[in-house]
Parts: C-alpha cells; sequence; structure tokens
C-alpha cells in the first residue's frame, strides 16, 4: 500500500459516502479503481465503492446540459444489472449467477475536488460520480462469453478519440461484483435484486465543450451515446 494513504481513513470515507447518503434510494452502484493506472492506487486489492442515484440514470441517446457542471468527464464501461441479491459472502460464482444482463454504458463523473484532495475524501465524495446513461441491455452467457476480447471505441461528434481493449486493462467483472458485494455488506448494506453495477472504465475523456459521444462496444455489446449541449 503506498505510504501516504491511510487505510483506516480510506475505510472511513465509505462510512462518510454512506452517511451523507442516508436514506436515499440508489439506483446502484460503482466499483472503483478496477483499471489501467487506477488500480491500487488506493491500496493494494482495494475496491471502493460509489452509489449511483436514480434521478440520474439516463437511456442512450439522451443530451444532459454542460452548464450542469463545473469539470466533467465521461468513461465507457459496461453497466451490468442484478437479478438476485448478494450478501457480504459473495463469491464469483454467486456474482456470475446473480447478473441478469449487461448493457453499454457511459459513466458521467464530475471533478469536485482538487487535485491534493485525500483519497479519504474521493471516496467520501462518491468517487467523482455524477450520474451513468445506459444503453440496450444484452442477455449473455456469462460462462461462455469472452469479456477480455472486448475492444472499446469511442468518438466524439462521429470522430475516434480513443480505442482501448480490455485485455490486461480491467478487472474480471465478476470478481468486481463479488468484492462489491462483500465490501457493501462491511458496511452493512448489500447488492439488491435490480441494482445495476459499472465495474470500472475503458475509454475516460474530459468534456470541454458541446457534442455527441458514441461508445461501441462491438456487436455482441452494442453501443451507447450521450450529447452535451
Amino acid at each position: 500500500m503506498p505510504d501516504d494513504i491511510d487505510a483506516e481513513a480510506r475505510d472511513q470515507g465509505l462510512g462518510r459516502q454512506l452517511d451523507a447518503l442516508g436514506e436515499r434510494d440508489v439506483a446502484g452502484w460503482k466499483v472503483g479503481l478496477t483499471s489501467g493506472l487506477a488500480r491500487d492506487s488506493m491500496g493494494a486489492g482495494f475496491r471502493p465503492f460509489g452509489h449511483l442515484l436514480p434521478e440520474r440514470v439516463f437511456a442512450s441517446g439522451s443530451t444532459i446540459p454542460l452548464a450542469a457542471f463545473d469539470r466533467v468527464g465521461v468513461e465507457n464501461e459496461l453497466c451490468f444489472r442484478i437479478g438476485t441479491t448478494l450478501q457480504g459472502n459473495a463469491s464469483r460464482a454467486d456474482a456470475v449467477a446473480a447478473v441478469a444482463a449487461v448493457a453499454p454504458a457511459f459513466e458521467i463523473n464530475e471533478q469536485r475536488l482538487g487535485r491534493d484532495a485525500s483519497a479519504a475524501d474521493r471516496v467520501a465524495d462518491n468517487l467523482n460520480q455524477w450520474g451513468i446513461v445506459v444503453g440496450e441491455e444484452q442477455p449473455l452467457d456469462w460462462l461462455s462469453f469472452d469479456f477480455q476480447a472486448i475492444r472499446v471505441v469511442l468518438r466524439r461528434n462521429g470522430v475516434a478519440v480513443e480505442t482501448v481493449a480490455a485485455s490486461g486493462h480491467i478487472d474480471d467483472h465478476f470478481d468486481s461484483i463479488a468484492a462489491l458485494a462483500r465490501q457493501l455488506g462491511r458496511c452493512g448494506r448489500s447488492l439488491d435484486h435490480g441494482a445495476r453495477v459499472i465495474t470500472g472504465s475503458y475509454t475516460r475523456q474530459d468534456v470541454a465543450e458541446a457534442g455527441r459521444w458514441e461508445g461501441d462496444f462491438g456487436t455482441a455489446i452494442g453501443r451507447v451515446a450521450v450529447a452535451f449541449a
């Protein structure tokens, strides 16, 4: 674990996030630090969660006003829907059995904190989470589908700006879902039936001006789009 990260404070950040959430309903959760250079950046194996608010779940093709943000970015992610509640002792096999569908998605991130914010403060601030945009769900054969073969192309106004292959870039999605269920269990919560879970970023880009963004996950998963105006 990096020397400048206090594990106790980091874990307290999760509690502060839930305290701020209170009794509000959630649409689901995000699993953080599962891909690219972000892995283990808050400690070896630590995968913090963030929550998704129901009023900020948008259908593919939605338009979102740029004026709502000071700094905003988009990330292509897979969005899984949980069909069976997972408790705090969940295994990867439990996660495979619990998932009902998957969809291509965008996570919309709002950079609310300064660059010098602590790890604990970033966790408490919901890991920059603002909302998600979700495409059409696909019921795949979870045991045979090769998620590591996914290659995502991100386009802005029809022009490709980033291409990322899953292999070597992102954690196993079902391991991430099981880890989320266990982390929630330690905080007195469960991963409930119907919850949406985003499991880590493929692409990542700042949004500086109005335009249309599209993430293409290939034939089996499909595409998702969002516009900023």
